[in-house]
């Protein structure tokens, strides 16, 4: 996925269809820097972590 458009999805609240590791997520913050987005499952909202963005896939 492109930076910019992950940090649209984080910033416009979008719940879009966004797949890391064939497990959908939900991104809920961009580090432009680091070019990580803080994720979390959505069968798992507990479960949150920093991603790098070139890994998910918009659905």
């Amino acid at each position: 996925m492109e930076l910019l458009r992950a940090k649209r999805m984080a910033e416009a609240g979008e719940i879009v269809p966004v797949m890391y590791k064939g497990k959908q997520v939900v991104i809920q913050h961009v580090d432009d820097e680091r070019e990580m987005a803080r994720v979390y499952f959505t069968d798992e909202p507990e479960h949150e972590q920093d991603v790098p963005v070139r890994l998910l896939e918009e659905q």
